[in-house]
């Protein structure tokens, strides 16, 4: 019996591995080698390490972008350091090769609460080697929602980050952090978030993303930068060396034009492939498909644990009342396929001064499964995601010792930051027994930890709430067609 369960996980293990999960052409758009792979957890690494990477621009950089906004700081610890306008003005008057192109959706500054004007006339700007294009070209109540930064094709940053306010914070997420202020003084809460940063072709791909949107948007072709053969490593301490990193897209159809929707493909794969362990960050947990597909995993007696990571409170009315709910909706349908207790979800809290918690907003996007899978990226687990914004996800998949060793450590030091545990710590739990579910239970009883929604643990409906499909759509929609069909169902 012993060697027939030794057999099985064997078997098991050689179906993770045997066949790679991201397929370019299927559940990818392309698949290219980084040189140098990190992970970038909370916006304070990212901003500190794109500081850095802009002094490196030579020839092109590319900011594609849900929004911008050019009055922030990359180094809020310096009051002296300037906005980032006023950075990108002085990179093109140093640097007379080098062009600046920032694609944004044409909504993003108005959504977010911001005027068009912020554009104009304010002389970080007035340069012609910076360009400004807002993308129009969306399919109806969709959105252009990819965080993108490349310079030169030789470096590039991708995941859940836009340059914008309320991005910024470190790793303690604290309270009553002064750093974490809004261009025009004000102050705002906790937020996680990461971004992923790579070398070479990799990034040389995402460059290839960058151009054809801006193609797309503005009509106008802009050519390869020119390589950079002897160009010095900026990453440097890789979590991964010499991978393969594979881009999923979501691109909605539109004006003729294909739909592409390889990010939700790869994410229901790589959930299907988890044997142990599948541990998720994301903004939203709204996805009818992920839950269905998860549930089943919890279903099967030899399922993997999963652990969930998700933000509490909404922004708007809307959200509240569509996303949020269906966010309990479908947790509460997890928990009744909990038939093994695998299941541990909640949002993240740091303790204020008076013995209160504070919620830390989760803006990241992250999977991470088993020691063998991480994507990082700007897709959501809601219906838009899917088939309506715009959406680019970086995946990876480990076949090295080395590589799986990396996965590990990533996935410990963010469950680590949630859980105000220590990675040394957390690392000795998992090393005896690798239980994430024993972790959860035995490290979460501080003031800092995972809160668990309460209002999933009620008893009520586990279906999305009635008119989900016209405030989250899954794909672009044209009113009358839509609301025929809705009225067709009852």
């Amino acid at each position: 019996m012993k060697h027939e369960r030794l057999f099985s996980a064997f078997k098991r293990r050689r179906s993770t591995t045997a066949h790679p999960i991201a397929r370019p052409g299927d559940n990818a758009w392309r698949t290219a080698r980084a040189d140098r792979f990190a992970l970038l957890i909370d916006g304070a690494a990212y901003y500190e390490a794109l500081d850095r990477a802009l002094d490196d621009a030579q020839e092109q950089l590319w900011i594609v972008g849900w929004d911008f906004n050019p009055d922030i700081r990359l180094r809020p610890d310096d009051p002296d350091s300037p906005t980032l306008g006023h950075r990108l003005r002085t990179l093109v008057e140093e640097k007379p090769g080098l062009t600046v192109r920032i694609l944004v959706w044409a909504m993003g500054p108005i959504y977010s609460g911001k005027s068009l004007k912020m554009f104009s006339g304010q002389g970080w700007n007035e340069h012609e080697r910076i360009e400004i294009c807002f993308d129009t070209r969306h399919a109806i109540r969709g959105s252009h929602h990819q965080k993108i930064v490349v310079i030169d094709d030789h470096i590039a940053f991708a995941g859940g980050i836009d340059l914008t306010a309320k991005r910024w914070d470190t790793p303690e997420h604290r309270p009553d952090d002064p750093r974490r202020t809004l261009p025009d003084g004000g102050l705002y809460g906790p937020v996680h978030d990461a971004q992923s940063v790579v070398e070479g072709a990799a990034a040389a791909a995402i460059g290839d993303i960058a151009r054809r949107r801006w193609l797309r948007a503005s009509r106008k072709r802009v050519a390869h930068a020119r390589p950079r053969p002897n160009a010095a490593h900026f990453i440097t301490e890789p979590a991964f060396r010499n991978i393969d990193v594979s881009l999923a897209r979501t691109e909605p159809g539109l004006r003729g034009r294909k739909g592409r929707n390889e990010a939700m493909r790869l994410t229901l794969d790589a959930l299907s492939r988890g044997r142990r362990h599948i541990y998720i960050e994301n903004q939203y947990f709204a996805s009818r498909k992920i839950a269905r597909l998860l549930c089943e995993k919890l279903e099967d007696p030899n399922g993997p644990e999963i652990v969930i990571i998700t933000t509490r409170s909404s922004h708007g009315f809307l959200e509240r009342v569509v996303l949020g709910a269906n966010r309990d909706r479908l947790l509460r349908k997890l928990m009744a396929s909990d038939r093994y207790g695998r299941l541990r979800t909640g949002f993240p809290v740091v303790p204020r001064a008076d013995g209160t918690a504070e919620e830390v907003i989760v803006h990241s996007k992250i999977i991470v499964v088993d020691d063998l899978f991480l994507r990082v990226g700007s897709s959501n687990f809601n219906q838009r995601s899917e088939k309506l914004d715009s959406e680019l996800d970086l995946a990876l998949e480990a076949h090295r010792p080395e590589d799986r060793a990396a996965i590990l450590a990533l996935r410990t030091r963010l469950f680590a930051e949630h859980l105000g545990a220590s990675e040394e710590v957390l690392s000795a739990i998992l090393s005896g027994n690798g239980s994430l579910t024993a972790a959860f239970d035995q490290l979460n009883v501080g003031p800092r930890g995972l809160r668990p929604f309460e209002d999933a643990r009620k008893d009520g409906p586990t279906d999305l709430v009635p008119g989900t499909d016209l405030v989250d759509p899954r794909e672009p929609w044209w009113p009358l067609p839509r609301l025929f069909r809705l009225f067709a169902r009852g």
